[in-house]
């Protein structure tokens, strides 16, 4: 007996400020308006989408002592945003980035609840932490996080924060609607943590919100990250570009989860991936080839070499060969607040391994950045990117992906239009929402539900 196919989950990046936007493009939008989001949340809406997803940017990012060319629009408030978008929407999921590092859990709690009742249950948060100075300066315990401490405070920030969700769990609170009197009320929102970097006590002020708690996302890719997810995540982004790649991370974080009591369908793996349609998969080919050189001129790649070599390439030719000198090692003093800089660990290792890529493609400097850093793509005629990202699925190497546009607002309109049918065709995405909340659509359980062994809210109370 041949095993049921699963169906895939698909989401939208707003493409803002990120490394695949096209600006030049006649196309192109604003990124700041409101319009822009609406149009894109409608048409993720359109196309029966699980969620929208929102970045952060706490800090303008600089190199060189010079803002950083994506960054001159501005970077609008999370939440304000997707407070806004659930008006303009039903059903789509609203995922906001929002910063374990500089925040405080009932704060962020509470925002989430709230933004989880404006929208009737469709809010997610993607828990992300931050090590640098340069983006603390913005807030009065600038840098103050040493960066192997990072993961330490944000488990125990998710902790506090799923506390106070869950300090209104059950129906401790029952006001009378003709006076208003409140019934049972002792227990209103109490909570106490004491641990290591909170020590809170009060009564939280937000009600339980139809998910219970929002949906939580991760995104970090190092051991660390992915133990964090398995221990609490309900989905966790993943960077990986190819199938191999793919199915090994996607199995490595999955066998994580049994040491938590949690099962595989319990954790979902959502890589971010770009596209390019065309009619044919030779015209898609092509146009993917402009759009490349479109996101990575000459300035861009030696901006983008810095973050590796550490040093001022701007003498060296984007069009020439790679730079003879090696990286300078240590404090990363020229690409200051660019989280890029993480994923080279070992320059001198990166170096060598671009230098002998390079000689035996003949790249240049420009080439090279444009052929090692483009993130997962799918390439083709609409039913070519159907089929790929079928593979992906079936095969186990994600469980869907989250689209990254490259055109603000309008860039998700032909994969709506031409690739969503087919994948609805061939019985692997929803023709219609089946439920209303976030939880619905990714088939995540609601915190209430009781696991077997855990008695029914209703046997706790008569207890």
């Amino acid at each position: 007996m041949s095993k049921p196919r699963k169906q895939i989950h698909l989401a939208a990046h707003f493409p803002g400020v990120n490394n695949t936007t096209v600006w030049s493009d006649p196309r192109a939008g604003s990124h700041i308006e409101f319009s822009s989001f609406a149009h894109f949340a409608r048409t993720a809406e359109r196309a029966k989408f699980d969620f929208l997803f929102l970045a952060e940017g706490l800090r303008l990012r600089e190199q060189g002592g010079e803002i950083y060319d994506l960054d001159v629009v501005g970077r609008p408030d999370t939440f304000t945003v997707l407070a806004a978008l659930a008006a303009v929407t039903d059903r789509l999921g609203l995922t906001g980035t929002i910063n374990s590092t500089f925040n405080e859990p009932y704060e962020v709690a509470r925002q989430f609840a709230s933004l989880d009742h404006l929208s009737a249950g469709r809010s997610a948060w993607n828990v992300v932490t931050s090590w640098d100075a340069f983006t603390g300066e913005n807030f009065r315990r600038g840098g103050f996080l040493p960066q192997e401490e990072r993961y330490s405070r944000a488990k125990e920030f998710l902790a506090t924060a799923s506390e106070l969700f869950d300090s209104w769990r059950g129906d401790e609170i029952l006001a009378d609607q003709e006076t208003g009197a409140f019934l049972r009320d002792a227990k209103a929102g109490a909570f106490v943590h004491q641990g290591r970097h909170f020590d809170i006590h009060g009564r939280f002020n937000v009600p339980r919100s139809p998910q219970g708690r929002p949906v939580i996302f991760q995104a970090g890719d190092s051991d660390e990250g992915r133990e964090f997810a398995a221990s609490g995540a309900d989905a966790i982004f993943s960077r990986y570009a190819s199938l191999d790649t793919g199915r090994a991370f996607y199995s490595d974080v999955k066998s994580r989860l049994a040491k938590y009591g949690r099962r595989p369908d319990q954790l979902l793996i959502l890589p971010a991936a770009s596209f390019v349609l065309g009619d044919t998969d030779d015209e898609a080919r092509e146009i993917a080839r402009e759009v490349r050189r479109q996101q990575v001129s000459g300035a861009t790649a030696l901006k983008q070499l810095e973050w590796v070599w550490n040093r001022d390439l701007s003498s060296y030719d984007p069009d020439g060969p790679l730079p003879d000198v090696d990286p300078l090692l240590g404090e990363h003093t020229v690409s200051r607040g660019r989280a890029q800089v993480r994923m080279y660990r070992d320059p001198l290792a990166t170096v060598r391994e671009w230098r002998e890529l390079a000689e035996a493609n003949n790249w240049s400097i420009r080439d090279l950045v444009i052929e090692t850093g483009s993130r997962q793509n799918f390439i083709g005629s609409p039913a070519t990117v159907a089929r790929t990202i079928d593979e992906y699925v079936q095969t186990d190497a994600a469980d869907g992906f989250i689209l990254v546009p490259h055109i603000t607002p309008s860039g998700l309109d032909e994969f709506a239009d031409k690739v969503v049918p087919i994948l609805q065709e061939q019985g692997v995405f929803r023709t219609e929402y089946e439920g209303s909340t976030l939880r619905d659509h990714l088939g995540l359980a609601h915190p209430d539900e009781p696991r077997q062994d855990e008695p029914r809210q209703e046997e706790r109370a008569a207890s």
